[in-house]
């Protein structure tokens, strides 16, 4: 923004003579600045007013007394914005730059910043400036956490982010492969989604706990979005995904997901979480069938309910237990409460079982995979329960992401692909985001967390992955925790994540497919039924009912139409609550009585006037004035309250005042803010009182009492 706006907004007065001002700025060429100024104000004034104070060259202070601002205004147009000091009143001692400010105005013993140095009417310096301030060491240490990183990082750190990391990489190798069922895809593309972003994040990421990755509720809304039409579709959803986030990133648009409020939110994860439990089923009880959402499920499982298979569900259900039965294990105390005072033995029992307990997922799906391998490889028969299948051996070839696709000799170019995707492309970003802000929320030890740098953040990390064939992904909660268990320090944890899913990828993919489906299946339902939050209905009851309607709405839309439908129905009618509220605002109403004996009426709105509730607060205070005023006895508007108004709503409030003119009713603005005082003026009502102070309310009134007590207007 040009300085000479911020200085006529200082000085708020134009073409107004304004005494004891000096105009603090620097020159290069003096010729230059007389030529402005004569251009502007004639030979004469401009040599008048633009007088050198000191010696130097390089930098001439201009002295300026009683000079109107215009003068000010021109005298900046020729200003250069090198060698930007200020300079102190009294003692015209210049005081080195420690700020981008570059102009002030004293007046009195006060310098006052004006704005930051940019020049007026040169792009190539306001680009040059720009790129100055995005490339402060300020704005990279904020924008590459990894500087900071290197800074303080530790040996104690190291050791703790190995094993934190470690223990993630494995928990990350069982949901990679488990949420590619989720989302329609063969396993080696949840796999490949599991150790780029672990490297990026690193870079990036500002919140340690996040394992960047393949998550429940992302694999669910993939499904939904690529309509089966395969992993070329997926890998390009993850392309556009990274593109969205970063321009929303660059834009400082993370606040966009404060518009999903948290009954949504909870609807929608709840919903989610059962759908995702429903589509496992069909694996959990060894079925063979399509079905995308709530209700094709349960029509399948009616349709198919006889062809059951016995050993896949007393598989499924035996680790569904297991896993439930072990996620406990940790909360189990051993010896006394201080851990100064256990015994060694009792240490490490309590070790093991928290290992137990975060291992959990991995030690299900090892020990079934070892079942499979003896019944295939020693045994030489066919395991009675179903496998996950051959998973595509080796790490990904680094490749562009395909913007074309032929699925069933039906070929599809890119836009066409993007066609089909929809409104995935927005709808993801927004989750993905959502999802990860949840998690750094959960962890965060109430810091506040930058929505914009994690926008970054994911946006590189889909963008980059999707060159090696991953699928849109975000920080999964549930790996959070374990991250959190496991102790750890710093983000660099992930690195250790991605080496080994990397090593797993290189050397243990062959053994992948000895995995039964059941144990999948177990592990994905036992991860999303605590997703399911029941537990937010009784505190919405207790604080604020209404705000179950757009939970329950988001709910059930979800449940029952798409995922995108449900957030969208929910944060629709969030916004229309906040219009109504902005539409019928509170506007109390009280009568008083002055101490000489007179009564009048106070209103008081509860928020500024805007388009919408202007014609309501009209009614009610004409309401007011009539009813209780017997259009006689003034009314004063308490405008504390009200700190802004538009166009229509001063056009409401001359209709106001019109009215209570013609009924010789008094109407009198108290606490009105000056800017709004201006928009009122700026319509021309007939009348318009106002004042500032409660002394000058009570002179007013006093003074309208004792004129109408002459004229026998009102009673006394």
């Amino acid at each position: 923004m040009p300085i000479v706006n911020h200085l006529s907004y200082k000085m708020k007065v134009d073409n107004e003579q304004i005494d004891d001002v000096k105009l603090i700025g620097f020159v290069k060429n003096e010729d230059d600045c007389r030529k402005t100024m004569e251009s502007k104000f004639g030979k004469e004034n401009g040599d008048k007013y633009w007088k050198t104070h000191g010696d130097n060259n390089d930098k001439n202070i201009r002295n300026v007394t009683s000079m109107t601002t215009g003068y000010i205004n021109a005298a900046f147009h020729a200003a250069e914005t090198e060698n930007c000091h200020c300079v102190d009143r009294n003692q015209n001692d210049f005081i080195p730059r420690k700020t981008n400010y570059c102009l002030g105005i004293t007046n009195g013993n006060n310098a006052i910043p004006i704005s930051e140095c940019s020049e007026t009417g040169s792009s190539s310096s306001w680009t040059e400036e720009t790129v100055r301030r995005c490339c402060s060491k300020k704005v990279l240490y904020k924008r590459l956490p990894i500087l900071n990183l290197f800074q303080n990082y530790q040996k104690d750190m190291a050791v703790s982010d190995m094993v934190a990391g470690i223990t993630v990489g494995m928990t990350m190798l069982t949901q990679a492969i488990a949420y590619s069922s989720i989302a329609g895809l063969p396993p080696q593309y949840g796999l490949y989604s599991s150790f780029v972003a672990c490297f990026v994040y690193v870079i990036f990421g500002s919140c340690k706990q996040s394992a960047v990755g393949p998550t429940a509720i992302m694999a669910i809304i993939i499904r939904e979005n690529i309509h089966g039409l395969g992993p070329k579709f997926a890998i390009l959803l993850c392309f556009l995904t990274g593109i969205v986030q970063l321009i929303m990133g660059l834009l400082q648009l993370g606040f966009l997901v404060d518009f999903i409020s948290g009954p949504v939110s909870a609807g929608f994860t709840s919903a989610a979480a059962i759908v995702i439990a429903m589509i496992q089923v069909q694996d959990l009880l060894g079925l063979n069938y399509g079905a995308n959402n709530f209700i094709e499920v349960w029509d399948q499982l009616s349709i198919h309910f006889r062809e059951i298979s016995i050993w896949d569900t007393v598989l499924g259900f035996s680790c569904l237990s297991v896993l439930l039965l072990l996620r406990k294990a940790k909360d189990i105390k051993i010896g006394a409460t201080d851990s100064k005072e256990r015994t060694s033995f009792q240490k490490f029992l309590s070790l093991f079982l928290w290992f137990l307990s975060t291992a959990r997922n991995i030690l299900v799906v090892v020990v079934c995979a070892v079942f499979a391998y003896v019944y295939v490889e020693w045994l030489h028969t066919k395991p009675p329960f179903k496998l996950s299948g051959i998973i595509k051996a080796g790490l990904p070839q680094i490749a562009p992401p395909p913007f074309e696709a032929t699925v069933n000799n039906v070929t599809y170019d890119f836009f066409q692909m993007t066609s089909i995707l929809g409104s995935g492309i927005l709808i993801v970003p927004l989750l993905s985001l959502l999802e990860n802000i949840s998690l750094a929320k959960v962890f965060s030890d109430g810091k506040s967390i930058d929505a914009t740098q994690e926008l970054i953040a994911l946006g590189a990390c889909n963008f980059l992955s999707s060159f090696v064939g991953a699928v849109p992904m975000s920080g999964g909660l549930s790996r959070g925790a374990v991250s959190h268990a496991s102790g750890i320090k710093t983000t660099f944890g992930n690195v250790y994540a991605g080496i080994i899913v990397i090593i797993s990828l290189q050397f243990l993919t062959p053994y992948f497919s000895y995995i039964p489906k059941a144990s999948l299946a177990a592990v994905i339902i036992a991860a999303v039924l605590f997703m399911i939050e029941f537990h937010v209905v009784k505190p919405m009851w207790r604080t604020k009912k209404i705000d179950l309607i757009p939970a329950a709405v988001t709910f059930i839309c979800c449940l029952l139409f798409r995922l995108e439908l449900g957030i969208l129905a929910g944060v629709s009618i969030n916004v229309l609550f906040l219009l109504y509220g902005s539409a019928r605002p509170t506007v109390h109403v009280d009568k008083y009585k002055s101490e000489w004996g007179y009564e009048y009426i106070v209103i008081t709105p509860d928020r500024s006037l805007a388009f919408p509730s202007v014609e309501y607060v009209r009614n009610v205070v004409s309401k007011a004035g009539v009813k209780q005023g017997y259009s006689s006895i003034p009314v004063v508007i308490d405008s504390r309250h009200v700190h802004g108004a538009d166009f229509t709503a001063a056009k409401g409030i001359k209709s106001l005042i019109e009215d209570f003119v013609q009924r010789n009713q008094l109407l009198l603005f108290y606490n009105l803010k000056p800017s709004v005082v201006e928009i009122f003026r700026a319509v021309r009502p007939s009348e318009f009182h106002h004042c500032q102070t409660e002394d000058q309310l009570h002179k007013f009134l006093r003074d309208y009492f004792r004129s109408s007590k002459d004229t026998d207007k009102i009673k006394i």
